[in-house]
Order: structure tokens, then sequence, then C-alpha cells
């Protein structure tokens, strides 16, 4: 699985759709010593006052590279136990936290200590601090200054690669994931995210080569053949995926992100019912709060997908409810947007309303950023647009619309404008203006089934068959790893690729 897709779930709905991914710095230099690129041979330095809790770190950061995170977390407490002011432990502490709570208080940290590492750590710890406020230009200047000081360091590329994979600029981010590889052949994770990139851009062969030199570099480690059975899926071989995934578990039964992708190919071999065996399985034996609230989360685009939206909205409380207990405010405020969107779906406009309306004031109490804060109130804007295109309150959908797509431009965040142009699309495809609707939703997420699924429809309304023929076989086919935009169309779209293919 890709880093981070299962874990902080709902903190990325919070963060205005921004992506995060991030690995720990390259090998230490001398305790106590910021050192220098040249010090460390063209290296990213880690600074600690501890041998040991270098050793820690470096044990931890092995772990978290290769996705097993809860595994890791265990060093870096120990990393953080010998040396408090380990600000490189802090940041690792944040990216492998199992709920949004224990991220924003570890990254606080990681801020505050800032001063005390090396440029590269520092510069580090600001792009995931801009990253997670969804200031996404801040984020990309600290992670050009990375790679211009340390041009040879393989993680500093993978950072910046990671980067553009989030605000979907894959060729862009395969080159940078090429460049780890060249300056560190055997650094699996680049591998990884290299087969991730490829296969966005539906280029399975390559997506395939990259998957399996992955296999190759750690054979014992489970992630590797889960991210190959992830590709599996995305083709529609869901009888191997699933061989694949349990392949990962042989090796680790508690590699929960394999449960999570069994429970994708069950789903779309029809069968819901083991579908979310596989998911209260995963939520049985999960070992922490995020591995629970993803194995419930899980549960809900089942029922949703089978369409048992009232099951599925059960399921979304029982998640919030994991999150109430810690005072998880983030977390809290995502599931009451996935809720609303269900309720949305199941056309209680109102209700949906309501929901989106506590998420954004959970938000507003909370002790989140301000620029975070910020965000969620474009989101709401987002959320309210989308409730009067339902009601066909077209007025009100584009009063709305133009706030955020006003915000969006002013934050000059890629995945933001994307979502502007959905908005303005989804307008102009309910109004009946055709062309207007397909320039828009071409400029929109792409990488969410429902505007390919809205695609389809402009295209067919304006009488080009073949081309709506196709936007709705990719619809029909996503197959990701559960969703609720696909599930919300899945089975509407395989029923009318079919009545068309016939």
């Amino acid at each position: 699985m890709s880093p981070r897709e299962w874990m902080r779930l709902a903190a990325l709905v919070v963060l205005a759709m921004s992506a995060i991914p991030w690995m720990a710095c390259n090998q230490a230099g001398s305790a106590g010593q910021s050192g220098t690129a040249m010090a460390e041979g063209g290296k990213i330095p880690v600074t600690t006052r501890s041998e040991e809790a270098k050793k820690e770190f470096l044990l931890g950061r092995d772990l978290s590279e290769k996705l097993r995170a809860q595994e890791s977390i265990e060093h870096f407490d120990k990393a953080l136990a010998l040396d408090s002011e380990f600000a490189s432990a802090e940041l690792a502490r944040a990216n492998n936290a199992p709920t949004a709570k224990e991220f924003f208080e570890h990254q606080n940290k990681a801020l505050a200590l800032s001063d005390k590492p090396s440029n590269g750590e520092r510069l580090l710890i600001l792009a995931n601090q801009a990253g997670g406020n969804g200031d996404v230009t801040k984020q990309k200047e600290y992670l050009d200054q990375l790679i211009a000081a340390y041009p040879n360091d393989e993680r500093a590329h993978f950072n910046l690669g990671s980067y553009y994979f989030g605000q979907q600029e894959y060729e862009q981010a395969i080159a940078h994931y090429k460049k780890s590889t060249e300056l560190a052949p055997d650094y699996s994770p680049a591998y990884n995210i290299l087969g991730y990139a490829y296969r966005q851009q539906g280029n399975y062969e390559e997506a395939e080569r990259a998957f399996k030199k992955y296999i190759e570099l750690i054979p014992g480690d489970p992630n590797p053949y889960d991210s190959y059975a992830e590709l599996l899926l995305k083709m529609g071989r869901f009888e191997d995926s699933i061989t694949q995934y349990r392949k990962a578990l042989s090796m680790d039964s508690h590699f929960v992100p394999s449960h999570f992708g069994i429970s994708a190919d069950l789903m779309y071999m029809g069968k819901h019912d083991e579908a979310a065996a596989e998911l209260q399985k995963m939520a049985d034996q999960a070992r922490n709060d995020g591995e629970l609230r993803t194995a419930l989360f899980g549960l809900a685009v089942v029922a949703a997908d089978g369409g048992k939206l009232d099951k599925a909205v059960q399921h979304m409380d029982k998640e919030y409810a994991v999150a109430e207990k810690k005072n998880d405010l983030a977390a809290m405020a995502a599931d009451l947007q996935a809720k609303g969107n269900i309720l949305a779906e199941m056309q209680k406009y109102d209700a949906a309303a309501q929901q989106f309306d506590r998420s954004q004031q959970l938000v507003e109490s909370s002790n989140l950023s301000q620029e975070i804060k910020d965000n969620a109130r474009l989101l709401h804007h987002f959320n309210l647009s989308a409730l009067a295109i339902a009601k066909k309150n077209y007025p009100a959908a584009k009063t709305h619309a133009e706030e955020f797509r006003t915000g969006a431009e002013a934050s000059k965040n890629p995945l933001q404008i994307k979502f502007a142009h959905e908005l303005a699309g989804r307008i102009a495809l309910a109004e009946k203006d055709y062309d207007k609707a397909i320039t828009e939703l071409e400029q929109a997420n792409g990488q969410d089934p429902r505007n390919l699924y809205r695609l389809s429809q402009a295209f067919q309304a304006k009488g080009d068959s073949a081309t709506a023929r196709d936007f709705l076989k990719k619809a029909a086919g996503f197959n990701s790893l559960p969703q609720l935009n696909y599930a919300f169309i899945r089975a509407r779209a395989q029923k009318m690729a079919s009545a068309k293919k016939a």
C-alpha cells in the first residue's frame, strides 16, 4: 500500500486534500553535531546528542520505510526518551502516528525543535508543517531548497517526488523517484512509489516492473507484495491480487493494509459479506485507533457499495466514537465530512448540511493551525455548493463555488484548483451546458471516479457515445482501495457500461 494512504485518512480530508508523504532523513553524523552535506557524503545528517538514540531512530526509520508504522513507533519513542530534543525523531513519530491528534502533537514538537538540527532536517520539518497546513507553495519551496542543498541525497529526491505525486504531477514525481534509485540502487521505498506513479498514469507494465524490483530488494517484507497486489486489484485481476495480499499476511499477520486490500477484491467480486468479514478481522486485531478506524471506514464503504447507505452511516458513527474517546478533533471533523457525503447520497440534504456544519465548527473550536481552519472554511463552501447543486439551487451553488475558487486560486494549491474546476463542471452539467462541463471536468481531479462518470454523462449528452463509453468504462473499472467516491457510482456505472457493451 502507498505510504500513509490508510493511516491518516481522517487528516487528509480536514487538511484540504493536501498530501503529506514523507520519509525520514539519511544516515547520521556524529552525535551532537549538525554536520554538513559534504561531511556526510552529500546526505542529510541526523542530529542527536545520543548515539543510542541515533541507533533507535535508524531502526525505526527502516521499519517506517517498509510501511511497518506501528512497529517503528517503539523505536522512535525510545530515541526520544534518550534525547528529548531529537527533532528528526519527533518528525518521524508524527508521520507514523496512528491518529491525526498524535500527528499534530509530534509535528508541533518537531517544529519547536527545528532550530537545533542540521539545515536539511529543518527543511524537512518545515516542508512537513507546510504540507500539513495545505500550503503547498511553501512546502515546495522548502523541498526545492532541500534538493539544492543535498542534490545527492536519495531521500531528498524522494520527498520532492512525493510532493509532485500528491499534486498528481506524475512525470515530475517519476523523475525524482528515478533519481533516488540512481543515487541509491537499493533504496526500496523509491521503487514502491515509482510503481504507484506509473500505475496512476495507466502504465501498468512499468508499474509491475517497479513493484517486482521492490520485491527483489526486500523479499522478506510484506509491503512489496501488498503494493503489487494493489496493482493487480487496479487491473481487475482480483484472484491474483488476493494471492499477493495473502502472501503479505503470511509474512506478518498484523499487516492490516492487506486485509483492507482483500476486502476491495472481494467487494468487486460481488462478495460483500466476505469483504465485511475481512474488515471485521482487521478491526478485531487492530493495534491502535488508526487501524480500527480504517477498518470501520472500510466497512462503511462496503455497505455503501452494496447500496446499504443506512448501514454505512452506522459504521461512520462507530468510527467517530473511536476518535471522540481521544478528543481527536481533526479525525472527528473528517468523520462528519464522510457521514455528510453519505447522507447527501441518500438525498438527505439538510441532514448532510448539519454534519458539514458540525465538522467546520469542530475545526474552528480546535487548537489546529489557522491555515487548517482557513482550509476547513474553504472546504465548507465546496460542500455547500455540492448540496445546492443537488437541490437545483444553482444561484447558491455558484456563490459558494466562486468563494471556493477564489480561495483555491489564492492558495495556489493545485488540488484545490482541481476541486474548483469540479464544482464549475458539476454546475454546468446540471444546467446542461455540456461543452463547459467537459472543459471544466477535464481539469478536475482525475483520480475521483465520479468525475470520470460525470464526463461520460456530458459526452453522452453531446452525442459523442464513443468518448462517453470510454469514460464510463474507466469509471466502472476504477478498482481502487475502498473509497466512498467510487462506492457511490460503481454499481450504476458498471450497469450502464454493460448495457452499452450489449
